[in-house]
């Protein structure tokens, strides 16, 4: 079989449709997921997933607004930062600062509104397109640790993963970051509570438009549960 016969069967693949579970196997990959969020011990690894998708919306955010991107570092306590040259302020600064903790919600929405058309396998080729471009602004080893692995394994299951194993980790890895986006803006607050995030997005959203913290900490969890609510009702419908 010729390369191009390979592409063309890969394509076929990627924008074919695949049967969704169960509802049964729906409900099973919410609960796993609803388990990765709260059980502490899976959260320390979870977060780091949050983390790529935040600071990944970060990066798409500056550059769709004509900043320059000039890279991405994430660390080993779950943190992350996204730098970005251009004006200091404006509406792509504000966009940019926005982007981080919805877009790992707005992320889940979108594959959720793939599932629900079944295509479960576009999901997971789309997720590794999205973490090898992301990859290439990593600059600092633990991020390329990070990122390569997460990159390795859902390539790993939509590769050799059977249809039916694809379809749960892609229903398994939207519902994660559905159910898991609003824990972050919760988290979020009650660090500003103490006074220990006065660099958050948060508050550099309230320095560049007055408008206070406390709303944009309040429009993140709005747009975090809205999503976790519609991606939710089509993850279900789909099965």
């Amino acid at each position: 079989m010729s390369a191009t016969d390979v592409l063309s069967s890969i394509w076929d693949d990627v924008t074919g449709t695949q049967p969704p579970p169960s509802q049964q196997e729906v409900v099973l990959t919410a609960v796993v997921a609803a388990l990765v969020v709260v059980l502490p011990w899976t959260w320390r690894v979870g977060r780091h997933v949050v983390t790529i998708a935040h600071e990944g919306a970060h990066g798409v955010a500056a550059l769709l607004s004509g900043r320059r991107l000039a890279g991405i570092r994430l660390h080993s306590d779950t943190s992350g930062v996204t730098v970005s040259r251009g004006r200091p302020t404006g509406l792509g600064m504000v966009a940019t600062a926005f982007a981080g903790y919805v877009g790992p919600a707005l992320l889940g929405l979108g594959a959720a509104h793939l599932l629900h058309r079944e295509h479960a396998l576009a999901v997971l080729w789309l997720a590794v397109l999205l973490l090898a471009l992301l990859l290439v602004q990593i600059r600092n080893f633990y991020g390329l640790y990070a990122v390569g692995v997460a990159g390795a394994a859902v390539f790993a299951v939509s590769w050799w993963g059977s249809a039916a194993v694809q379809s749960l980790a892609a229903y398994a890895g939207t519902w994660f970051l559905l159910i898991a986006a609003p824990r972050p803006v919760l988290e979020l607050q009650s660090l500003r509570r103490t006074g220990g995030a006065r660099t958050s997005d948060a508050d550099q959203l309230a320095r560049l438009t007055h408008v206070p913290g406390l709303v944009w900490v309040g429009i993140f969890l709005l747009v975090t549960a809205g999503c976790l609510v519609v991606g939710g009702r089509w993850l279900w419908a789909a099965a």
